[in-house]
């Protein structure tokens, strides 16, 4: 391990070596941060990953729990591991800038964001603010205020959206964990292009306290990492009830890192027809059909009304945010990415009886989707429809047709999204491809482990990984067309 960092080139440490690595006295949390920070400060350039590096608050937390683990004293289950926040997460000190220009004006938060501040009670240190796209309205990742969060596995190409720099951050090997928000699959969709784990959870199971509010009956916060073990601790340390949050669910924290080794045995894993086995890329179909050999899952399902559920997401995730940045848009309207400006606009002119339809449908959704579960305790679909496309690309080729990029990457996902059930998310690479693509694998509300006890099967089993891009470690073909 010591020739990991003396090289500078990090293969892929993951949240349990680095705290294991620390707690054992291997290594110092200086030591860990001060890695992250040389990596990142020789490489961002190039990514585009973070908007903002706390650097002296890092390395002073660092000192702090060296110092507490020389007295003897415990220091916590993620100590020294890094981890960055997308730029919705108040962070002490900085502006939550939500991907916006408007939000630049506004003071330095003067508290962490509860999940920050749930990290970092367990030792983990954060290393700052990633990139986003602006007010989280967006799928690509490109900023046109900050820059492009950039796919580290090939350059050219976009993180996804709207968690892209959560995605590239830990994709780049800055650092091991990140967060990030999903509304409409602002998580799933960057974890599909940048081949990482991630995990959706139930809505309401943590906390939103100190973010940045989006759609408030569909924003779900979580983690990104590279590996499913990884995912299952980070979440472990985030969940419980938050005073500070009352959509926060009053339920008590539910650890699912020891229930991983339980495996798949008994469990009834469908794959989703219909809408989802079509609309897609063939790539997106084989990375299925790839994990349920691996889980044994032989029935298929047909999510009931997937399309209109895609609709009633759109109407209802417009109608919030437009109504949350009214003001604005009255009064700032030149200072928002013009793609961003016109869906909000758009969204204070939807008319009320069809949002009234939309959270109807959405009730009669949410119904059929628990009915289905009471038979089926997994679902795989795909996470995105086709690799990641290259930055500035509007079109893409799918199923032989042309369609609009950033309309069409959320296919999968918001479907989804509109009742609120927990998604663990996979990475699928096939042999001569540069790029990953992802698959969902959706459990019923509350039942995060069983997702997470399904990744961690198939990633034993070497169906699915999460690698560090090669990049900045020797000769690199990341920013290769393909």
């Amino acid at each position: 391990m010591s020739g990991i960092l003396d090289a500078g080139c990090s293969p892929g440490l993951g949240i349990l070596d680095i705290s294991t690595a620390v707690r054992s006295g291997r290594f110092t949390a200086r030591s860990m941060v001060e890695h992250a920070l040389a990596r990142i400060a020789r490489l961002d350039g190039e990514v585009g990953a973070f908007t903002a590096v706390i650097s002296e608050r890092a390395l002073a937390r660092a000192d702090a729990i060296d110092a507490r683990h020389a007295a003897g004293k415990p220091v916590g289950a993620l100590a020294g591991v890094p981890f960055a926040a997308k730029n919705l997460f108040d962070i002490a000190g900085l502006v939550t800038r939500a991907g916006s220009r408007i939000n630049r004006d506004n003071p330095p938060a003067t508290r962490d964001a509860t999940l920050i501040e749930r990290l970092e009670g367990q030792g983990a240190i954060c290393l700052g603010a990633l990139n986003m796209g602006e007010f989280a309205y967006d799928f690509t990742g490109e900023n046109i205020h900050d820059g492009p969060a950039r796919n580290p596995h090939a350059l050219g190409h976009m993180a996804g959206g709207s968690s892209g720099g959560s995605a590239s951050s830990v994709a780049a090997g800055f650092v091991p964990l990140s967060l990030a928000s999903d509304t409409n699959g602002s998580i799933r969709v960057p974890a599909s292009f940048c081949g990482l784990f991630s995990l959706k959870p139930t809505l309401g199971r943590l906390s939103r306290a100190r973010t940045f509010p989006f759609v408030a009956s569909l924003d779900h916060l979580g983690p990104l990492t590279r590996s499913a073990r990884d995912l299952a601790l980070a979440y472990d340390v985030m969940q419980g009830p938050d005073p500070d949050d009352p959509s926060c669910a009053e339920r008590p924290a539910q650890p699912v890192l020891f229930e991983l080794g339980r495996g798949i045995e008994g469990l009834r894993i469908a794959v989703a027809t219909g809408y989802f086995a079509g609309g897609g890329n063939s790539e997106a179909f084989r990375a299925v059909e790839r994990c349920a050999r691996g889980l044994d899952a032989t029935e298929i399902v047909d999510l009931p009304q997937a399309v209109i559920a895609r609709a009633a997401a759109y109407i209802v995730t417009s109608t919030e945010a437009g109504a949350l940045h009214r003001e604005r848009l009255r009064q700032r309207a030149g200072d928002f990415d013009p793609a961003v400006r016109d869906r909000l606009i758009a969204g204070n002119m939807v008319p009320a009886t069809w949002a009234a339809q939309a959270y109807k449908f959405r009730n009669w959704f949410a119904a059929e989707m628990r009915r289905l579960f009471e038979r089926i305790d997994l679902i795989l679909a795909p996470a995105t429809p086709c690799r990641a496309p290259r930055l500035g690309q509007s079109v893409i080729d799918i199923a032989g047709e042309s369609r609009p990029v950033g309309a069409s990457l959320g296919i999968y996902t918001q479907p989804i999204s509109l009742v609120g059930v927990p998604v663990v998310t996979v990475p699928v690479w096939e042999d001569g491809e540069d790029l990953p693509i992802g698959v969902q694998i959706v459990a019923p509300a509350w039942r995060e482990d069983l997702a997470l006890r399904a990744a961690w099967a198939l990633e034993t089993a070497g169906i699915v990984r999460a690698p560090v891009a090669n990049i900045g470690c020797g000769p690199s073909t990341a920013g290769a067309a393909t």
